[in-house]
């Protein structure tokens, strides 16, 4: 869900001009996941550009204080949400822990990096939400450490429906600063992108799984 469209649309024109989002639908990117897709997006690149940097911070800040009022902690997804979420618990004057993708594999084997207690409330940093299973992953550990956990911001997300089954499921809400769908318009307004590419940018957000076997290139 989107919590403003003046900041969807100006954080798409960031991530656009810092070229952090790249659209290449006649020669589309091979995700890890063997997923054929026409964008990529390394939201990494935003924090080497104090403008975009403190752009991003400031609203994440502002989604969290709005949507969900200030949490005891705040909690970044590894990688990606790392960086960012230190900075917003800077902002907010917050405890900041983060989530690994897998506990690690000596020492204390932790999961969860940094002072966290049982009942306190929790609000998670993600960068990029596609699916939405790595950033619930972060979640589960999170409520498995006794934590509440008040909901998910991230940067920039697909727009697709499987991301919203699954957090419904997870019963989590979860908010993002921009999305596809607001990219796709400021790239064809700011001339990324040509009209007759649109459809084959909507049909990947439709159906992305299958998208690369039909797709036809000339």
């Amino acid at each position: 869900m989107i919590f403003n469209k003046d900041t969807a649309e100006q954080l798409a024109d960031y991530l656009l001009q810092i070229k952090a989002i790249k659209l290449q639908p006649s020669k589309p990117f091979t995700w890890s996941s063997g997923w054929k897709s026409p964008i990529y997006c390394d939201n990494r690149l935003t924090l080497s550009f104090p403008k975009v940097r403190t752009f991003i911070r400031q609203e994440l800040a502002k989604t969290i204080v709005s949507t969900f009022e200030k949490p005891d902690v705040i909690a970044g997804v590894a990688t990606g949400g790392i960086a960012h979420g230190a900075l917003v618990a800077q902002e907010l004057g917050l405890p900041f822990i983060y989530v690994r993708a897998a506990a690690k594999g000596h020492g204390m084997e932790n999961l969860v990096e940094g002072k966290i207690e049982k009942g306190q409330t929790v609000v998670v940093i993600e960068d990029l939400i596609s699916t939405g299973q790595s950033s619930l992953n972060a979640v589960k550990a999170l409520r498995a450490e006794g934590c509440i956990v008040k909901g998910l911001v991230s940067i920039f997300d697909y727009g697709f429906d499987t991301a919203v089954a699954n957090f419904k499921n997870e019963k989590c809400s979860f908010y993002s600063l921009s999305n596809y769908e607001f990219l796709i318009q400021q790239a064809l307004k700011h001339k990324y992108i040509e009209g007759e590419e649109i459809e084959l940018l909507k049909s990947w957000n439709t159906n992305p799984e299958s998208w690369g076997s039909t797709l036809k290139i000339a």
